[in-house]
């Protein structure tokens, strides 16, 4: 599944993910309950879901 984002939510993607596999696994159920992760503060709603989607399909390889 190829998803389309925005720079700024990709940029965001790279920022998280150079911070490890546990951490973005962590970032993954922040966002997931709604709570502050302040790397995306500044992106909108829409943005936000870009990201968690994104960060969710790239773990996704780890975990199969």
């Amino acid at each position: 599944m190829i998803l389309l984002i925005s720079a700024k939510s990709q940029h965001c993607v790279e920022q998280l993910c150079a911070e490890g596999c546990q951490s973005v696994r962590a970032y993954i159920a922040r966002l997931e309950r709604g709570e502050p992760v302040p790397q995306v503060a500044d992106l909108s709603h829409e943005e936000r879901q870009q990201v968690l989607a994104e960060l969710r399909a790239i773990m996704a390889v780890y975990d199969e």
